[in-house]
């Protein structure tokens, strides 16, 4: 009897064992759900953080892309290299800079803008122009990045300076230079002038060719002196009083033959560019509702040429011949 009524603790005591067995196989199930529940949580917080790295950084990226873009001054491309152009003009408000200048009805601007237009001079002209441009330039040449050649007064870059090539050359200049090449000149300045007429609805007759009208050649080089650094924004009627119209001839191509080397127009609150192309002509008022720049050019060479126009009779200057 007294081993039975021990057994019965016992047996109680088994009892108790199996329950407390399964309670605590229970609360080893719900440990383990807490667990795996924070480790999701956990999980998933990382790769939230994670995420949020991530768009920060790809935002921080585009506003530093947008800033770099702005600063670089490109915002709107005016003219692609790779298209064609028939005619496009843009009007802008007139500046007052022509105000303190004496005005010529029918020829001072009221009109103002810019246009660009690749109908006026073919390719192949433009190749033949800058053979003259590269035979002239040959002859010299600027130690930094930029040289210029003027038919008109005869200036030539020449290391740090500049001289005059037809009295430095005298005679030897008619084995660089023909009449053909003076006479395409002279024919391309003509329909180019006719052309900005046209565009800002005045008579050619009533503009004059003035100076400086150069060649300009362009690349990487470091620049040597002032005259080397021609990126720096600009107004052309204020650097050069006597200019109302301004055009350039582009004898490269961007990207094919050059670098950089864009020219930008900049604007208030947006910069437009104009991307040369071989035969492009790119033309403008020269006061202030046009400030202007030209990118670095980082390789290659970049040939143009800067033809300028007034609309006062002492300021012109004539057609340059061989002689």
């Amino acid at each position: 009897m007294a081993p039975q009524r021990r057994a019965g603790p016992k047996a109680a005591e088994s009892g108790g064992g199996s329950a407390g067995t399964w309670a605590d196989r229970g609360e080893r199930r719900r440990l383990s759900s807490v667990r795996k529940s924070r480790a999701h949580q956990e999980s998933r917080r990382k790769w939230l953080k994670v995420a949020f790295l991530v768009s920060s950084a790809v935002l921080v990226s585009l506003l530093s892309w947008s800033y770099l873009v702005s600063e670089d001054g490109v915002a709107e491309v005016l003219a692609h290299y790779s298209e064609s152009l028939q005619d496009r003009f843009i009007e802008v408000p007139c500046s007052e800079d022509y105000d303190s200048h004496k005005r010529f009805e029918g020829c001072t601007p009221r009109k103002c803008g810019r246009g660009i237009t690749d109908a006026v001079i073919t390719r192949e002209e433009a190749e033949r122009i800058r053979r003259i441009a590269e035979r002239g330039l040959s002859l010299g040449g600027s130690d930094g990045g930029a040289s210029i050649l003027d038919l008109h007064s005869g200036a030539l870059s020449v290391g740090k300076h500049f001289v005059n090539l037809y009295r430095y050359f005298g005679d030897k200049i008619e084995e660089v230079f023909t009449e053909e090449d003076f006479q395409l000149y002279r024919d391309v300045r003509r329909r180019i002038q006719q052309t900005i007429a046209q565009a800002f609805g005045i008579s050619s007759s009533s503009m004059y060719l003035t100076k400086p009208t150069f060649f300009s050649r362009i690349n990487s080089t470091e620049a040597k002196t002032t005259h080397d650094e021609y990126w720096h924004p600009h107004i052309d009627k204020v650097t050069y009083g006597s200019f109302d119209y301004t055009s350039l001839l582009y004898l490269s191509d961007y990207t094919e033959d050059f670098g950089g080397g864009r020219f930008v127009f900049m604007d208030v609150g947006a910069n437009r560019t104009v991307e040369p192309r071989a035969g492009r002509v790119s033309f403008f008022t020269s006061g202030s509702e046009n400030l202007h720049r030209v990118e670095k050019v980082r390789w290659g060479t970049r040939y143009a040429i800067t033809i300028s126009f007034t609309c006062n009779p002492d300021h012109g200057i004539e057609d340059p011949v061989l002689t």
